[in-house]
């Protein structure tokens, strides 16, 4: 399909029940969940202030921080995954997504004004908005938006990755690795990390294929081992022993 910005992957014409992501633990979840869900993000997060031109930070590396991910972008707000714990001065963060315990213990020093949103349990302290909640309160469904391809999509605070790179790059790994629609591409780098957003998250989203989250929680086998989560490929920047390894160095990020 043609896109110039993540917009525009998620459309009603995708939704269907054939998987769009598994989790670390093989919990699948369909591309019906994987829309309402990040418009409803979307919807959550637009509260919080999150337009163009503001930064949202998000901790972790599950499916509720690619939400978050997919919701700042229907904004046009650029995301900065596992950003470092000392944001004082960084006035473009508008918002905080992560885990509340890591919130209530004070982890992070924000921008004044900057809200924080915290997913997992219900929070006790008043200020930090629950994220969980929100998501299962708004509306599933977001309105038209047209996005200019320069918008910034990512950053790791010395990079940044537009809408529009983005997808081109995405299109390229498509084509280059001949990733077909269904297959599974694990992840297997840091979200912090532009290549694997853009080969890991993009490219399967683009190309209508899977995306397996590996994260800190591989799934356990009878014996307490743990399980690598496998798919048809792979983005890693070690070598991968049976899916086909997507080289993130392949990808070029200014």
């Amino acid at each position: 399909m043609t896109a110039t910005a993540v917009a525009d992957l998620l459309t009603g014409d995708r939704h269907h029940d054939r998987p769009a992501l598994v989790d670390a633990t093989g919990r699948e979840y369909d591309h019906h969940w994987f829309c309402t869900t990040a418009w409803k993000s979307g919807n959550f997060l637009r509260h919080s202030g999150v337009r163009r031109g503001v930064t949202v930070g998000v901790v972790g590396d599950g499916p509720l921080s690619l939400m978050a991910f997919l919701g700042t972008a229907l904004l046009s707000g650029a995301t900065r995954f596992d950003p470092p714990t000392d944001l004082a001065d960084d006035q473009a963060l508008r918002a905080l997504v992560a885990p509340v315990e890591s919130l209530e213990a004070d982890t992070y020093d924000l921008p004044q004004g900057a809200q924080r949103v915290g997913y997992g349990a219900k929070p006790d302290q008043p200020d930090i908005h629950h994220y969980d909640a929100g998501l299962w309160s708004e509306n599933p469904s977001f309105p038209p938006v047209e996005i200019d391809p320069d918008t910034d999509l990512v950053t790791d605070g010395e990079r940044t990755l537009t809408h529009g790179n983005g997808l081109e790059q995405a299109a390229t790994i498509l084509e280059e690795y001949d990733i077909k629609s269904g297959e599974h591409v694990v992840v297997r780098e840091p979200l912090a990390d532009l290549e694997a957003v853009v080969g890991g998250v993009l490219a399967p989203v683009l190309g209508d294929a899977v995306i397996v989250l590996s994260g800190s929680d591989a799934v356990s086998d009878e014996t307490g081992g743990k399980d690598e989560p496998r798919g048809e490929y792979a983005i890693s920047s070690e070598p991968t022993p049976e899916p086909v390894r997507i080289d993130p160095g392949a990808i070029a990020i200014e």
